[in-house]
């Protein structure tokens, strides 16, 4: 059973938009807070929902790389998740300067939701997120994604990429290149862009 997140309460924080999306004609709310904002129960069903859009292939090291930031939740009227996403917070080392980064992650809809604008509307409330506190945002995306981004205006980095790891630089020839958003003139494809560090993925 698809889970469903409880009726808004004292502990929900965050900020709740009703929308009626232009596909199916339905009412859903659009809700974002922090990692620390979400109860157990909007955890485990997000967690949930990454099982099931992404048919079992989202390893707990993918869900670890979602956390600690804002997410982006759509549920129906009756509190079912359709929709989620975050951004958190990474570090850009590029031609000499460190770049405070809004990372996005964990983005997936319901398989029976597709379709009809609600990835769309998790990635404006994170693109807004990434416009007010960060200098670029930054996303590995799948093929079926990176069309949903491109079209949203998120650019293909053009430059060679790599990581700062343990031992140092550890430069990624074969890395797919990141789509960022909101860099602008000031990222120069001559200089490599480094990412900090992490478990599991990279990028």
């Amino acid at each position: 059973m698809a889970p469903t997140l409880p009726p808004p309460g004292p502990r929900q924080i965050g900020v709740r938009t009703q929308i009626w999306p232009e596909y199916g004609g339905r009412v859903t709310t659009l809700r974002t807070a922090h990692t620390c904002d979400l109860d157990p129960t909007e955890l485990r069903a997000a967690r949930a929902l990454m099982d099931e859009a992404f048919d079992g292939d989202f390893t707990d090291a993918d869900w670890d790389h979602g956390l600690g930031g804002v997410h982006a939740l759509v549920c129906d009227d009756s509190g079912l998740l359709l929709a989620h996403g975050s951004v958190v917070q990474r570090r850009i080392l590029h031609n000499g300067r460190s770049l405070r980064a809004g990372y996005v992650e964990a983005v997936a809809v319901r398989p029976d939701r597709q379709r009809q604008g609600l990835g769309g509307q998790v990635m404006g409330a994170l693109e807004r997120v990434i416009d007010r506190a960060y200098v670029l945002g930054a996303l590995s995306a799948s093929d079926e994604g990176q069309r949903l981004y491109l079209a949203r205006g998120w650019r293909e980095w053009k430059g060679s990429v790599g990581t700062l790891g343990p031992e140092g630089v550890i430069h990624m020839p074969d890395e797919e290149p990141p789509l960022l958003w909101g860099a602008g003139a000031d990222l120069d494809p001559v200089h490599e862009l480094l990412i900090d560090w992490r478990d599991g993925d990279v990028f």
